[in-house]
């Protein structure tokens, strides 16, 4: 468990340099520190198992000279890190199973507590799905819901823009300080001022294509649903929809032409069952029937430690078995918790041991693999 509180400066700079360190995800940080009960206790400690495992590859923790210049350029920027234990940071997001330790924030705290509603679309929209995406965000934000997305061209930046008075969250796969696109250069500024700008990213890292998945989960997370308006069969859009059901969102999707390729994908949400969406009335009805809210307990429900009553051995058995399933593509940690018949609990530890030791490591989006350059 992991108690919800306000953390000292200190302690966050501890928080991210543990999530800095090569091969950490949240998943991994979030055992280390249940383990440990701290940042700083477990990268005091960690480092012994990989040394003790005899492996030539070695668990080094983040360079603290790294970490002082990220705090400094955040500072300059004028963003608040801010760490998933405390209250300021968004409480939905909080709830899903790989949420980010750690979110670089520029601008108001403040709409991470109102009701927020994902507007998530094709890049290249159409002028149809442009103008849906401005009615919708509008009228929601009238209604005092905030407008979510991944300030993308197309739906997203129409999306934000049309939020800009009511408020809007834009999540960005790169650093908080890097502009991308670069044509959203005038948008993200007015984001900052107006509304609130978040990254997981260290800062002035450049986006690469496997940071929008990863951006994508943030997106659902924060909202309480995620509305599809124009995707493709096959589009990061749908990823975020995908994550959303994952998550237990709501999938909302705008009915398209089928003539559209833009509009296949959102057409294949809603013969999988998403709510059709023509009006904002449409999400502001379905918000009314939701009654699940995001209450707050005293800490963060973790996977338990495992249990005490397993002998050694036992515990050998079960990293063998997961070294077996690990391969170097990665695999989501649900799939290793179904596939291996052992108490989950039991599962998670062996499995930290073994990125500890350099045998497995976290890839993005609660992943796992084989490390590269196993060697024993």
């Amino acid at each position: 468990m992991i108690r919800l509180r306000e953390l000292s400066a200190a302690e966050r700079g501890d928080w991210l340099r543990l999530i800095r360190t090569q091969n950490i995800g949240p998943i991994t940080f979030y055992q280390l520190v249940q383990r440990f009960g701290s940042a700083e206790e477990a990268m005091r400690q960690a480092p012994a198992y990989a040394k003790a495992s005899g492996r030539k590859r070695q668990f080094t923790i983040a360079k603290n000279d790294m970490i002082e210049a990220e705090l400094d350029a955040g500072a300059r920027f004028g963003a608040q890190l801010v760490c998933s234990c405390e209250p300021s940071y968004p409480a939905p997001l909080r709830h899903i199973p790989d949420a980010p330790p750690i979110l670089w924030v520029k601008g108001s705290l403040a709409l991470f507590e109102k009701t927020i509603i994902a507007i998530v679309g094709a890049r290249n929209a159409s002028s149809v799905g442009r103008h849906m995406a401005q009615q919708l965000a509008s009228e929601l934000g009238a209604s005092g819901i905030v407008i979510a997305s991944g300030l993308a061209r197309g739906i997203d930046g129409v999306a934000h823009q049309a939020s800009l008075a009511t408020g809007t969250i834009a999540v960005v796969a790169g650093g908080i300080d890097i502009v991308y696109p670069p044509e959203h250069e005038t948008l993200t500024a007015e984001i900052a001022e107006r509304g609130t700008l978040i990254a997981e990213s260290p800062m002035g890292y450049q986006p690469q294509g496997r940071d929008f998945p990863k951006r994508n989960r943030i997106i659902s997370g924060l909202s309480m649903g995620v509305v599809v308006v124009e995707a493709a069969a096959r589009s990061g859009t749908l990823i975020t929809a995908r994550l959303a059901g994952e998550q237990g969102r709501e999938v909302l999707a705008v009915p398209g032409s089928p003539l559209d390729p833009r509009c296949a994908g959102t057409n294949q949400l809603l013969r999988d069952g998403a709510s059709l969406v023509t009006s904002a009335d449409d999400i502001l009805e379905l918000l009314q029937g939701i009654t699940k809210r995001f209450t707050e307990p005293e800490q963060m429900v973790l996977l338990d430690n495992a249990p005490a009553d397993f002998s050694e051995k036992e515990r050998k058995n079960i990293a063998r078995e997961i070294t077996t399933a690990l391969s170097f593509t990665p695999i989501h940690r649900d799939i290793l918790l179904r596939e291996i018949d052992a108490p989950a609990p039991l599962i998670m530890d062996a499995l930290l041991d073994l990125v500890l030791t350099g045998v497995a490591e976290e890839q993005g989006g609660g992943q796992f693999c084989l490390a590269p350059n196993l060697s024993s």
